[in-house]
């Protein structure tokens, strides 16, 4: 018998002939994530809740019919299923969906004076949305033996004060992750991603875009020496829609540049 690798050959190209729906792709992380998908040779279908960001991704990336924009807004089902199938008519397929939208601002300050109101609103945004884009894309999904990765939050194992509504999303994200890739399995694998500080600034719409100002002791309190960049993201989302991790499911991913395993003294 002879010998057979263990594991795939790495290919500069993972993604090439795979269909990737990206929410809140538009702009920061999920630009970034997009952004990947492109450059190892798959297509990528974004949907924003901003016009304008999505209109500025496929005029600055120039990929033809590689790149499509759709508004979204993941709160609605009914805007949820208009960008789902209308990805699937296009391209004939979805092999990977990366959940990304969401409240970016986790302070709402105390918990006496949050309403239920924005209490929902991070729920239906940030986890709701999550579940509705899964439910909806998962029988293209499973038909392309494909993948779903959530982008959760370094936040949802740790927290700073007057976070409860943006942590409560994220540690539900991670939950939802495992659940579904049980359920899921094997035809399609879910898997998460929970960022630690990645600044965003300079991966907004050409109006907004500026600079990260960065301090010394920004990067030198990352054990690695730098903050993160969203295609530090991107690279980790890729891989785990890749043939690659074929044998990875319902796992939560930390990329903070070991900030949460450093012992921090007063």
């Amino acid at each position: 018998m002879g010998l057979t690798p263990p594991i795939p050959v790495a290919d500069p190209q993972p993604m090439r002939g795979r269909v990737v729906l990206v929410t809140g792709g538009a702009q920061g992380i999920g630009r970034g994530i997009a952004q990947c998908v492109l450059a190892t040779g798959g297509a990528v279908v974004i949907g924003d809740s901003d016009v304008e960001a999505g209109q500025a991704c496929l005029d600055e990336w120039d990929a033809g019919a590689s790149a499509m924009f759709l508004r979204l807004d993941v709160s609605k089902e009914s805007s949820i299923r208009r960008f789902v199938d209308a990805a699937q008519g296009t391209f004939g397929r979805i092999d990977g969906l990366v959940n990304n939208a969401g409240i970016a601002d986790p302070q709402t300050g105390p918990l006496e004076r949050l309403s239920l109101a924005d209490w929902n609103r991070y729920i239906a945004t940030n986890l709701t949305g999550a579940f509705l884009c899964s439910r909806q894309a998962l029988p293209a999904l499973r038909e392309a033996r494909g993948s779903i990765v959530n982008i959760a939050s370094i936040r949802a194992l740790q927290s700073e004060p007057d976070t409860e509504a943006y942590a409560a999303t994220k540690g539900g994200l991670v939950a939802f992750t495992h659940a579904l890739a049980i359920s899921a399995g094997p035809e399609v694998r879910v898997n998460c991603i929970s960022p630690g500080w990645v600044p965003t600034e300079a991966w907004q719409k050409p109006a907004s875009r500026r600079k990260p100002s960065l301090s010394r002791t920004d990067r030198s309190q990352h054990p690695v020496g730098r903050v993160g960049v969203p295609e530090d993201i991107g690279a980790l989302a890729v891989y785990l829609m890749s043939a690659a991790a074929g044998f990875i499911t319902g796992q939560n991913f930390v990329v903070d540049g070991g900030m949460s395993r450093k012992m921090v003294y007063d």
